[in-house]
């Protein structure tokens, strides 16, 4: 057995189950990660210096194959549905000892990291690897321990990625041969049969969903986040394709993060120490944080280059509409580095409506805040799941229901309290489409969401007239600078207005369908938020 490593991590690996792996590299630099992946043949540098990888047959997150072992410490905490899909210990214990002596006589990648940049709540993370590109992955997205802290670092947290195996459903308790199982007790997280680095980043959110509102009362949220000169922070929840991580990407403003983030009694602090953007349709134009942040160092995932040249080309979906990179925070000029900052003041719900019906931005009170966090209504963009080809209506519970362990109310209830001692200003944004459904419509234009933000953040809409409208109830502004008038009424755009009238009570109705399950513990008031149909 060989070793590359500041420190010998063999005595780590045997603890856990790995024995005899030819060789064990531990904690390599980027740029040894990025040599070995090109000598392998499993990568390629593209124009920019960036290193471009194919994940396979996976090139997005599988829900239905996600598991999380019920025991006795989640039995009754976890809320068992189609996102947290139980299994006994048995079947984590079996497969466990499968997918560590696959490791036999393999190459392994080891890298110690930690999620949370506030110390309060740091936790040690250690990720195992078959490939040196899904390490330098874990390199990019985690935050990184200084080399001092590696011979005394010990990890809370493990995951162990290894795409090449694959479980067998007839005997593994598995659906397929893919799979992403998380045991709290034994604080594990193992992959097998799929190289999609989403799953390890979403491993990681999971387990802190679990554990911030539940051992900690922090409040864990799936959203974006960026500060103002002044020291305001904003956040923005919202799904994959929302645009989290395009807005959060602010010139004028300091990143936090893209993704994940802890709200505290007295800060918000970032979970990760990189970013993972979607990278369709990329323009430097539109997007220029992230376009310059794609160089040495930065993993691309299912991309293409024009032909004969190492220029990748962002339009490019015949790999997937999912197409992805992940870099360090550090790499957006402005990064907000520790990434914690003080308690929002504007806070942002990004949808994207397939129907063509909300509005491009409105205000909402703190009933319908609450409301529409609990519904977490979007459409599922392309490529972000196994199987999703189109935009797909969805209700989401607060904007991250695949990630949520809890019970949906009992993240919104942590929200609604901070919402009312701390008075924050929430708006609804639709990144989504007017002028008609999707298919019909037109994507509303990156350029006019920016502005509406932009003017939501400096108090700009704070004194316009609005008008509610009739079925949502939300307050639209009459007029925002940047943006045309006739835009922000969603009905203006539409050339038939009495289809437009029925698309949004059909939505409507929608909504108060999917309500149905969480009315029983909603107060009053939340339900007064209900659309009117």
């Amino acid at each position: 057995m060989q070793v590359s490593s500041v420190r010998n991590p063999v005595a780590d690996l045997l603890e856990l189950g790995i024995r005899q792996a030819s060789h064990i590299y531990y904690q390599l630099e980027p740029a040894e990660l990025i040599a070995q992946t090109v000598a392998a043949g499993q990568g390629t540098i593209t124009s920019s210096g960036a290193l471009a990888v194919n994940t396979g047959q996976f090139t997005g997150r599988s829900p239905k194959d996600k598991f999380i072992v019920k025991d006795e410490l989640t039995a009754s905490t976890v809320n068992w549905n189609d996102f947290n899909i139980p299994v006994n210990p048995d079947v984590f214990d079996k497969l466990y000892d499968k997918i560590t002596r696959y490791f036999t006589g393999k190459d392994v990648w080891v890298r110690d990291g930690y999620a949370c940049a506030d110390p309060a709540y740091r936790l040690n993370i250690k990720v195992i690897t078959e490939t040196p590109w899904a390490n330098l992955f874990a390199y990019n997205m985690f935050l990184r321990p200084a080399e001092e802290e590696l011979d005394y670092i010990h990890p809370e947290w493990t995951v162990i990625q290894a795409p090449g195996f694959l479980a067998d459903p007839a005997t593994d308790g598995t659906r397929q041969g893919n799979f992403a199982m998380v045991s709290f007790s034994r604080k594990m997280i193992i992959i097998g049969g799929t190289a999609y680095t989403g799953e390890i980043k979403k491993g990681i959110f999971t387990i802190l969903n679990y554990i911030l509102p539940h051992e900690h009362g922090v409040l864990s949220m799936h959203c974006s986040a960026n500060q103002g000169e002044a020291g305001d922070t904003a956040i923005f929840f919202g799904l994959s394709g929302t645009g989290k991580t395009t807005l959060s990407a602010d010139p004028d403003r300091k990143l936090i993060g893209d993704d994940e983030h802890g709200w505290t009694a007295h800060n918000i602090f970032n979970f990760e120490g990189g970013c993972y953007a979607k990278c369709i349709n990329l323009s430097k134009e539109n997007e220029p944080q992230i376009f310059h942040a794609i160089r040495e160092g930065a993993l691309l995932e299912n991309i293409s280059c024009h032909p004969g040249t190492t220029e990748v080309n962002y339009a490019d979906k015949c790999i997937t509409e999912n197409t992805r990179v992940s870099y360090p925070l550090h790499y957006i000029d402005n990064a907000l580095i520790p990434s914690v900052s003080g308690i929002p003041e504007n806070i942002f719900f990004l949808t994207c409506d397939a129907h063509g019906i909300l509005p491009p931005i409105s205000r909402l009170t703190p009933e319908q805040a609450m409301y529409q966090f609990i519904s977490g209504y979007t459409a599922r963009i392309a490529g972000t799941e196994a199987g999703i080809t189109e935009p797909t209506t969805t209700f989401s519970t607060c904007f991250g229901a695949p990630f949520l362990p809890l019970h949906p109310v009992r993240y919104a209830s942590m929200l609604g309290e901070k919402l009312r001692r701390h008075k924050a200003k929430v708006w609804l944004v639709n990144t989504g489409w007017i002028g008609g459904a999707y298919g019909t419509g037109q994507r509303i234009k990156l350029s006019y969401t920016r502005a509406m933000v932009a003017a939501a953040l400096k108090g700009q809409l704070d004194r316009l007239a609005y008008k509610d409208h009739p079925v949502f109830g939300f307050s639209i502004p009459e007029s925002c600078p940047g943006v045309p008038a006739d835009l922000l009424d969603p009905s203006n755009t539409w050339a038939d207005k009495a289809a437009y009238d029925k698309q949004a009570n059909a939505l409507g109705h929608k909504f108060v369908q999917n309500f149905e399950k969480y009315a029983d513990q909603a107060t009053p008031e939340i339900l007064s938020a209900s659309p009117r149909i």
